[in-house]
């Protein structure tokens, strides 16, 4: 009996550790507890596992979503920082410069580091801070449809790729 006690107390500990470990939670703190009895005397034995906090949540509310969006992708994680996808329903450059508006209404202090257009196409790129945060935002295509990347990092990050990180 006494070995089937210890056997289950392990067997709980490790699924706690388990479910702790996969939890979604960006940042969670679980405690798993097992209890038995061996020759009358309580037993208890106690781990804690932990992830480490997470400052996506924070990044991703300082990323507005653009107006007439159809479709988001994200968050992803990048270099300590998040990634998000949107498509959009109207021309590049009024979902720009529309999405420019948007980011400073957040806060964003912005800089157009690239914009073009043309033949019904165009793009822009455009970089920015906000409370320390740094973030960087690509957007373009063709026609009435436009794609935009928006990646924001808690700090300037040595790698400011906003790319498409996901294989859409």
């Amino acid at each position: 009996m006494r070995g089937n006690i210890n056997t289950l107390a392990a067997a709980a500990l490790a699924i706690g550790l388990v479910v702790s470990a996969c939890s979604s939670s960006p940042s969670s703190s679980t405690t798993a507890t097992t209890q038995g009895m061996i020759d009358g005397a309580t037993t208890s034995s106690q781990a804690t596992a932990s992830t480490p906090t997470s400052n996506g949540a924070q990044l991703q509310s300082l990323i507005p979503t653009p107006a007439k969006s159809q479709r988001t992708d994200g968050p992803d994680p990048i270099d300590n920082g998040i990634h998000l996808h949107f498509v959009v329903n109207g021309s590049p450059s009024e979902v720009m410069a529309a999405y420019k508006t948007a980011l400073e209404g957040k806060g964003w202090s912005v800089t157009v580091k690239d914009s073009h257009g043309g033949g019904g196409g165009g793009g822009a790129t455009y970089t920015g801070n906000n409370a320390g945060a740094y973030g960087v935002f690509t957007g373009g295509g063709y026609g009435s449809v436009t794609d935009i990347d928006a990646c924001a990092w808690s700090s300037q990050s040595s790698s400011t790729d906003c790319g498409r990180h996901s294989g859409r």
